[in-house]
């Protein structure tokens, strides 16, 4: 009802008025991306040039729109705009179509008349890109997270775990990491939740309380089918540093990584949940920079729906907080997905720059998903479910947040053209730069050092030599003229040395101690210090139960 009594409203003025109100509605003070150019009364208007601020895009964003209209062209464009204006950008190639960044396109005479038309003035160009495989499975470079990092929550999502069974898995890691067992790969975590469903590890696990045994098994149950899936490969070290996607080329445009995503039909959790490792990474690594003139990374995140299909709570609860305060260190996440419906509405709320390329009406529920996208804009001069069911390829409706923190009018937006190959990259071009990469060498081929699985069956080794040594006998009295055994030697380390060892194992506990010095008794010290070493132990662990990177003892 509201929208038909804007619409009426609309009708009411004339095409000037309409043309007058978007045209000061996108005047902006700062650098933008461009958009394109507005579309009045069934008229393209090359000068109401429609723009997104820089300083605006860690407002996060949704680009939205049935298959084939033009949403992937989109965030190629807008790609490209942002490595040229020095941003990183980080996309998911879901299809394939979006490693011709590298590549110039191609002009043609129906291109520039396009360009032409919208006020763009286009020359073709390429742009740097890295291509990322995600755990070698492509022609990128191999892109690996270990099981520690990447944490309860979000391995959860991929096995599909239950609520219960997910609290559960959260006590196997939380074992782990009190007890310096590194998860490395798919066979650590096997390695000790066999250890806690075992004999041996029986008293363990009735200390972690909340974990049955019965649990514990349906855990390793869907552990093994994950390998069983060939999903190991993903999984291990050497692991990505996300450090990797904040880089710029020499020439200080932005670096535009692409992640080949071949299989996803095949593993969609995986690859989704995969995404937002990388994002929690990123969240848990990067400083607050607060407001900045322009983001230090643009993360567009594809095929966005199978994020959040029969998510759990939790992970759903740690979604919304990522998005809410990853803004704030200066990265801007742009959702990539058919209608507004695919993303909750904790999450939807925070997207303030929306780009809604044409939705069809063909059954009742895409009627319901079409009113449900309309009411999402804000009041406008269109009639929004008109123009959303009759926009042509490559035009969208438009609204993002001002520089002033305000939404500028709705738009029906004829979209810039890219300005590399729309499309896949010549196959030779993708192996020549993974080839030339300085990632390469540094991710290329996986390493398989000492972790949980290893230090567990050392454990099993030393506990059969323990159960075949005899008992030993019992300590026959000293002669009457035989020394008593020496006391233990004392320790004659230097202090600084004893003080180096204190803080790499109990962490800021270790400081304490060594700034008190004297002061404390030497029990008091001694019982300081093992607090030390066990907080030390504990992996602190984010919103995602995502763990820091294992930094490796050379």
């Amino acid at each position: 009802m509201a929208e038909t009594r804007a619409a009426k409203a609309g009708a009411a003025k004339s095409s000037a008025e309409k043309l007058a109100t978007i045209r000061q509605g996108y005047v902006f003070e700062g650098p933008t991306i461009g958009l394109g150019a507005a579309i009045v009364d069934g008229e393209v208007r090359p000068e109401a040039q429609i723009a997104l601020p820089l300083g605006m895009m860690n407002r996060h964003g949704l680009v939205a729109g049935a298959t084939g209209t033009g949403k992937t062209v989109t965030l190629h464009m807008m790609a490209e705009q942002l490595s040229a204006a020095g941003v990183p950008v980080f996309l998911a190639d879901i299809k394939g179509d979006l490693s011709g960044l590298a590549t110039p396109g191609t002009g043609s005479e129906k291109l520039q008349a396009r360009t032409k038309g919208i006020g763009q003035d286009w020359q073709a160009a390429s742009f740097p890109v890295e291509y990322l495989a995600l755990g070698g499975e492509g022609t990128g470079v191999p892109v690996r997270a270990s099981i520690t990092s990447f944490g309860p929550i979000l391995l959860s999502r991929v096995m599909e775990l239950n609520e219960t069974q997910e609290s559960s898995l959260q006590l196997i890691f939380h074992f782990a990491d009190t007890r310096q067992l590194e998860l490395v790969d798919l066979k650590d975590l096997r390695a000790v939740i066999q250890f806690l469903v075992s004999d041996e590890g029986k008293a363990e696990l009735e200390q972690l309380g909340g974990l049955s045994k019965a649990t514990a098994g349906v855990i390793l149950r869907e552990l093994v089918g994950l390998e069983a899936a060939g999903m190991e490969k993903f999984f291990g070290e050497p692991e990505f540093d996300t450090a990797e996607l904040l880089r710029t080329a020499p020439d200080g445009r932005g670096v535009v990584t692409c992640l080949e995503l071949p299989s996803l039909q095949t593993q969609p959790l995986l690859f989704s949940t995969f995404l937002m490792w990388l994002l929690a990474d990123l969240f848990h690594d990067l400083p607050e920079v607060g407001d900045a003139d322009r983001p230090k990374l643009v993360f567009f995140l594809d095929e966005a729906h199978l994020l959040f299909n029969g998510a759990t709570k939790a992970f759903l609860d740690a979604i919304t907080q990522t998005v809410r305060l990853i803004r704030s260190k200066g990265v801007g996440i742009f959702f990539v997905t058919q209608t507004p419906k695919d993303v909750p509405g904790d999450v939807l709320g925070q997207l303030a720059n929306r780009v809604q390329h044409a939705l069809r009406a063909f059954t009742p529920d895409d009627a319901k998903a079409l009113k449900a996208t309309v009411s999402t804009f804000p009041v406008s001069d269109y009639d929004l479910e008109e123009v959303l069911t009759s926009a042509g390829i490559g035009e969208a409706v438009v609204t993002v947040m001002n520089e002033k923190g305000a939404p500028t009018p709705v738009a029906l937006t004829r979209m810039r053209a890219p300005l590399s190959v729309m499309g896949p990259a010549d196959p030779a071009v993708v192996s020549g730069a993974v080839q030339a990469s300085p990632l390469l060498g540094k991710y290329g081929t996986a390493v398989d050092g000492i972790s949980a699985f290893e230090k567990l069956q050392q454990q099993a080794v030393s506990r059969q030599s323990a159960a075949e040594q005899p008992a030993p006998q019992p300590a026959s009295a000293p002669d009457a003229g035989q020394a008593p055994p020496p006391l233990p030697s004392p320790n004659l380390e230097p202090p600084a040395r004893r003080g180096q060892e204190s803080r790499e194992s109990g962490g800021v506990a270790g400081e304490v101690v060594d700034a008190l010095g004297g002061a404390l008794g030497s029990g008091l010290r001694s019982m300081v210090r093992s607090m030390g070493t066990q907080f030390g132990r504990e992996i602190m662990r984010s919103v995602f139960g995502t763990a820091p990177k294992r930094r490796r003892r050379r």
